[in-house]
């Protein structure tokens, strides 16, 4: 069985930084797309940033400049670098992984972790 473990979540004043892991557990052969998306209260989920297994990013234009996405293939970990976050930065964050394969020839379409809390007090 496969699941995702997001860490690094917390609470930071305006101007700050964090950093978010989340490591695929399980028999992984590789995974295709990782990526970060949160919640804040009230809102929809939304789009943080991805990225593929031969590194290819994406961000939400809200971010970019300040988050920074990487991973760690080899032990199928994926990070978010967040800098000189503000409030409304604030949200649950989640991690997701796409086209996730097993040794055992499993296939994974999306899992997601269950999330880990970001607060940026002004």
């Amino acid at each position: 069985q496969v699941s995702l473990v997001e860490s690094g979540g917390g609470l930071v004043q305006a101007g700050g930084s964090l950093r978010l892991s989340c490591a695929a557990s399980g028999i992984i052969l590789s995974v295709n797309t990782m990526g970060w998306y949160r919640q804040a209260p009230g809102k929809q989920r939304e789009l943080v940033a991805t990225i593929t297994m031969s590194d290819t990013t994406n961000y939400a234009d809200s971010v970019k400049g300040r988050f920074t996405i990487s991973r760690d293939n080899a032990k199928n970990t994926v990070y978010l670098q967040m800098n000189n976050l503000n409030s409304d930065d604030t949200a649950v964050y989640y991690c997701r992984a796409d086209g996730t394969r097993t040794y055992g020839g499993t296939i994974y379409d999306q899992l997601w972790g269950r999330g880990t809390q970001v607060t940026v007090s002004r």
